[in-house]
């Protein structure tokens, strides 16, 4: 039955995550707290897993969360819960777009999703930087995280440095903190 649970789950969380990748998060954080698979510890590391390895992150997320929870079997059914409505909205949607692309109230529904979009990933930001400084185990590891964030944000605002740079310098960072304990 766990598959089929798989299934529906990651189904409603494709229906629903508009958006892309990052916008399956928040729904993530609530299949957390009503099934148990994962804790919103896990759910960090599934993210930071997710973001370093190729592919929508999303579907990371699934097959992560499938595989974890279920074996195999379950990351391949959590993956196709979560892209099958994506299909099936995506077909639908083409069909729709070429006939109506041009209406200004397909216009004016594009124009109100961005925005909502847009808060969806910010709320995620904002329970994800929450999140690392609960979990931190002291106030120096705290302080190392924020720090990161920081120089991470000018990275990418000021010098616009591919996200590699970002996975690279914080794994030597990681492994510097446990090797030199600080």
């Amino acid at each position: 039955m766990i598959y089929l649970e798989l299934f529906f789950a990651f189904f409603k969380i494709g229906l629903f995550a508009v958006g892309g990748g990052l916008a399956t998060v928040p729904f993530l954080f609530q299949l957390s707290e009503e099934t148990g698979w994962f804790t919103t510890t896990d759910l960090v590391k599934m993210i930071a897993i997710s973001e370093s390895t190729p592919g929508p992150l999303g579907i990371n997320m699934a097959t992560f969360t499938g595989i974890q929870t279920a074996g195999v079997l379950g990351g391949v059914l959590a993956t196709a819960g979560l892209v099958t409505p994506m299909l099936l909205v995506i077909v639908a949607l083409c069909h729709f777009l070429m006939r109506f692309r041009q209406h200004p109230i397909v216009e004016a529904i594009f124009k109100g999703l961005r925005p909502a979009v847009a808060m969806m990933i910010f709320g995620f930001v904002l329970r994800l930087i929450r999140l690392i400084f609960e979990h931190s185990a002291t106030s120096d590891t705290a302080m190392i995280s924020l720090g990161l964030f920081l120089f991470y944000t000018i990275l990418t605002f000021k010098f616009k440095c591919h996200p590699i740079v970002f996975i690279a310098f914080a794994a030597a960072v990681g492994v510097a903190q446990t090797l030199l304990h600080f």
